[in-house]
């Protein structure tokens, strides 16, 4: 039986149109792009990044710090469909398991990419990595790999049952659920705890960001949502009910304007009695020494999310499914930059002896992202086509010729 889950479920996968033809074959060629600068990085070395001793943490970890939040957001489906029993968000609750599946994938790549040598990645495997239990990363990959593990285990069960046609046992199930959502939270704390456990670079050192990595999670997660449910609804036979949207759009304002008031708040606290601790920020802000980079990039950062959450207000964008995907574009962008470049690189600027150097990534970095980008794309085009062929009936245990119609 088993067999037969993963041959209907590839057989149906692989079958497409034009569109969706030409959509792989795009992500493939960006895949390829990303298979040959790994390999010149692998060869070359971390040199042919933009990062140095000074600043060593760039591009790579600023997107897998920005990808955790978008797993953690994966909660605010399945949470709401399972405690509150949103009938609408139940529907969709898998697609939201789907989606923190390659979330995390795509962490684990940028978490390759980041360590320059793939060798070294046994130092954080439990008990034998000497980075598993002593260091903060340790504790963020396993709390990673927990939520991975709880995902496929919760999403394919689910469609497996309605694959087979067999009620979910509930007596294990909703245990193993309830553990993914408080999961969740967790996997978001502790890469909050990775960094804002430094004392050396005061830009981190704070209570609150494990809060503000929270709230922009639950904001730039669900705007993604919100985007790839109405691509579902426009392109596939599955409907996604407008009570799940709305539900969504209400999760991403409000969280969206939490994480502008933190901002905020920690640039008065910062800037008002302005010490050489506030360094990194007022370099993020207005440059320093002349140097001024990233100035735009956090100027920008601000008046996407400000822009979206106006717009998230206006109920003329709110309600109307066509403009919507405007603030949410415009939310992911600002959160994006404000907890990637924004937060990762200034926080290594000046350094803790004084020194201020600037980074800019190369092209090898930026080939790289765009090819990590392009293969969870990939990866979460085939999860979700092969969950939406399920849902729909369309790939059923034994009925063979309904998968093959359903195929062409």
């Amino acid at each position: 039986m088993l067999t037969s889950f993963v041959s209907d479920y590839v057989r149906y996968v692989l079958a497409g149109g034009t569109k969706f033809y030409a959509w792989m074959g795009s992500l493939g060629v960006l895949i390829l792009g990303m298979l040959y600068v790994f390999y010149l990085q692998n060869t070359d070395g971390l040199i042919v990044t933009g990062m140095t001793s000074q600043i060593h943490d760039g591009l790579y970890f600023a997107n897998l710090v920005f990808l955790v939040g978008v797993a953690a957001g994966a909660v605010t489906i399945v949470f709401p469909a399972y405690a509150y029993h949103h009938e609408g968000m139940h529907k969709v609750a898998v697609l939201g398991e789907m989606l923190a599946i390659t979330a995390v994938i795509m962490v684990m790549m940028f978490v390759f990419a980041h360590m320059g040598r793939p060798d070294r990645l046994w130092h954080m495997v439990p008990p034998w990595g000497i980075y598993s239990f002593s260091s903060m990363l340790g504790w963020d990959v396993m709390v990673l790999n927990g939520y991975l593990i709880l995902n496929i285990v919760c999403g394919f069960y689910y469609l497996w049952c309605k694959y087979t046609g067999n009620p979910i046992n509930k007596k294990w199930f909703m245990p193993v659920v309830w553990i993914a959502i408080v999961w969740a939270l967790s996997i978001h704390t502790v890469t909050a705890f990775l960094i804002s456990t430094m004392p050396s670079r005061p830009m981190w050192h704070h209570s609150m960001m494990p809060i503000r990595f929270i709230t922009t999670a639950f904001a730039a997660g669900p705007a993604l949502i919100i985007l790839i449910f109405l691509i579902i609804r426009k392109n596939t036979k599955f409907w996604v009910d407008d009570s799940a949207i709305k539900l969504l759009t209400t999760i991403v304002t409000w969280c969206l304007g939490l994480a502008i008031f933190l901002t905020l708040s920690e640039v008065v606290v910062e800037l008002y009695a302005r010490t050489e601790h506030a360094n990194g920020l007022y370099y993020l802000m207005f440059g320093l020494h002349g140097l001024t980079k990233l100035v735009p990039w956090f100027w920008s950062a601000v008046l996407l999310m400000v822009g979206a959450f106006i717009l998230f207000l206006i109920p003329s964008f709110r309600n109307d499914f066509t403009k919507l995907p405007i603030p949410c574009v415009m939310a992911f962008a600002g959160i994006w930059i404000e907890k990637g470049m924004g937060l990762i690189v200034p926080g290594f600027i000046p350094s803790p002896i004084g020194e201020v150097t600037e980074y800019y990534p190369s092209f090898v970095e930026v080939l790289m992202t765009l090819g990590i980008w392009a293969f969870g794309f990939f990866i979460l085009t085939i999860l979700l086509k092969g969950a939406i062929g399920i849902l729909l009936g369309e790939i059923k245990f034994g009925d063979r010729q309904a998968v093959a119609a359903a195929a062409k």
